[in-house]
C-alpha cells in the first residue's frame, strides 16, 4: 500500500507514477473522501469528549444531589450521536481503504518506461546458447519420447496445463529442489522454512494479490475461507505480518520449496505446449525482509543467489529489468532472470526478483525497531528458481542426439551420481 501521507500531500506527483503504469489514480475522488473523513474524524472526537465529560458530570451531581436524570439524557443522545459518527466515519475509511488496496506500487525512477516486455531492457548475459536447430527438439518431444513426460495422463487425472512427470525425470525435478535448497540455505545463509500451502485472504490482501487479482486464484470451498498458494512469496512475507522486528535481527532471509496454484485467467491461449505455463508447478522461494536503508542492496544479492542456481546448472541466461507496464503490482522494480531454450529458440523468464519496498510491509504492518527509530520493513522476493522451468531448461539444454539427456554436475549427487537419463 502507498503511505497514505502521499496520497494527501503529493497526489499529483504519485499519479504521474500511477500512470508509468497506465494506472489510474482518482485525486479528486481521494481528496474528497479524505475531507469526509476528516470532518467525521473531528465530529466523532468532539461527541466523544462530550460523552466522557457528562459522565463525569453525572458523578459530581449525584453527590452533591444534582439533576442526575437529566445528565443522563445527554449522555444518551451523545452516544447516539456518537454511534451515527462512527459508522459515517468508518464508512468513509472503507472508502479510502478500497482505494487504497486498489492502487499499485509506486515505481522506482531506474524502471524504463515501457507498455509490456518488449519494453524491458536487458542488462547482461551470462553463457553460450545453444542454437536451435533441425537436430533440436523441445522439452515436450524429449520428455515423451523417453516415456517419462505424460501430458495425457494429466488431462484424464486434472484437465489441461498439469503435467504428469515418472522415472528420472521425476527423480530430477526432485534433485533441482534438493539442490536449489541446499544452496541458498547452505551457502547463502537464508533460513528454509515449511510453510501452509492454503493461506487465509488476510494473507493474499499483506502481499497484494488480493482483493485486485482474485480471478487469478485457486479458492478453497470449505466452512473456512481460503486460496491456494499462488507463490511462496505470501507464506514467507507473512512471516512477519503485524509483527516488529528487532533492528538488530535484520535482515530476515527465507527459503522454501512450495507447489504453486494459479488458474491463468488472463493467459488464454498462451504457452499452452508442454510445461511452461501450468497451473500447478514448484519453486523455491527466496524472501528477505531487510531495514529500508539496504534494500537496494539486497535486491542485486537475492538476484545474484537465483543467478547462481543458473550457473551452477551451466544455463545460459540474461537479467534484463522489467519496464513499467510490465512490473507486477506490488513491485517497485523487478529484475526477471530468462534462461536460453533451445527448443524455442530464444530465452524465457525463469525468476522474477522484486523490490516491494515498504508496500506489502503497510499492508500487513510488519515494523522494524530500533533504539532511536522505527519503520516499516522492505519485503522483497524472487524465485531462486522454479523448478518446471528449470526442468524444461535442463531437458532441452543438456539434449542428446539420440534423445538422452545428460544429467548437470551440479545435480549427480541428488540423482544417486546418473550422469545420464535414456529411454
Amino acid at each position: 500500500m502507498i503511505d497514505p501521507k502521499l496520497l494527501r500531500e503529493q497526489p499529483d506527483a504519485v499519479a504521474r507514477n500511477l500512470a508509468r503504469r497506465d494506472a489510474a489514480f482518482d485525486t479528486a475522488a481521494y481528496a474528497e473522501l479524505e475531507a469526509r473523513r476528516k470532518k467525521w474524524q473531528v465530529r466523532v472526537e468532539q461527541l466523544r469528549a462530550e460523552r466522557n465529560k457528562l459522565s463525569k458530570e453525572i458523578g459530581v451531581a449525584a453527590r452533591e444531589g444534582g439533576d442526575v436524570d437529566a445528565l443522563k439524557r445527554q449522555v444518551e443522545k451523545a452516544t447516539y450521536g456518537l454511534s451515527d459518527a462512527g459508522g459515517e466515519l468508518k464508512s468513509v475509511q472503507s472508502s479510502l481503504r478500497k482505494i487504497e488496496l486498489d492502487l499499485p506500487n509506486l515505481l522506482d525512477e531506474a524502471v524504463p518506461d515501457g507498455t509490456d516486455e518488449s519494453a524491458n531492457r536487458e542488462l547482461k548475459r551470462w553463457g553460450e546458447p545453444r542454437p536451435a536447430g533441425d537436430d533440436v527438439q523441445d522439452h515436450v518431444a524429449l520428455g515423451e519420447a523417453l516415456g517419462q513426460m505424460d501430458f495425457g495422463a494429466a488431462a484424464r487425472l486434472a484437465g489441461a496445463r498439469y503435467t504428469v512427470l515418472t522415472g528420472e525425470l521425476a527423480i530430477m525435478h526432485r534433485a533441482l529442489i534438493q539442490f536449489m535448497l541446499d544452496l541458498h540455505v547452505r551457502e547463502h545463509g537464508y533460513t528454509e522454512a515449511y510453510v501452509p500451502f492454503i493461506v487465509n485472504p488476510e494473507s493474499l490482501i499483506g502481499t497484494g494479490q488480493l482483493p485486485k487479482f482474485e480471478q487469478d486464484l485457486f479458492g478453497i470451498e470449505s466452512e473456512r475461507s481460503g486460496y491456494l498458494v499462488p507463490t511462496g512469496e505470501v507464506p514467507l512475507t507473512n512471516l512477519v505480518a503485524g509483527q516488529t522486528v528487532n533492528e538488530a535481527e535484520l535482515p530476515l532471509k527465507f527459503t522454501a520449496h512450495t507447489p504453486c496454484f494459479r488458474s491463468e485467467a488472463g493467459a488464454y491461449g498462451k504457452d499452452t505446449r508442454g510445461m511452461l505455463r501450468q497451473h500447478q508447478f514448484e519453486k523455491v522461494e527466496l524472501v528477505q525482509i531487510t531495514h529500508p536503508d539496504y534494500s537496494d542492496d539486497a535486491l542485486e544479492e537475492l538476484t545474484h543467489h537465483a543467478e547462481i542456481v543458473l550457473e551452477r546448472l551451466e544455463l545460459p541466461y540474461r537479467r534484463v529489468v522489467l519496464s513499467s507496464g510490465d512490473t507486477g503490482f506490488s513491485s517497485a522494480i523487478t529484475y526477471d532472470l530468462e534462461v536460453w531454450l533451445p527448443g524455442q529458440d530464444r530465452y524465457r523468464e525463469i525468476s522474477s526478483c522484486s523490490n516491494c519496498r515498504d508496500f506489502q510491509a503497510r499492508r500487513m504492518s510488519a515494523r522494524w525497531k530500533g533504539r532511536d527509530a522505527r519503520g516499516f520493513v522492505h519485503t522483497l522476493n524472487g524465485s531462486g528458481v522454479a523448478a518446471g522451468r528449470a526442468l524444461i531448461a535442463v531437458i532441452e539444454n543438456y539434449q542428446q542426439p539420440d534423445g538422452s539427456i545428460v544429467v548437470p554436475d551440479a545435480l549427480r549427487p541428488w540423482m544417486g551420481g546418473a550422469d545420464r537419463i535414456s529411454a
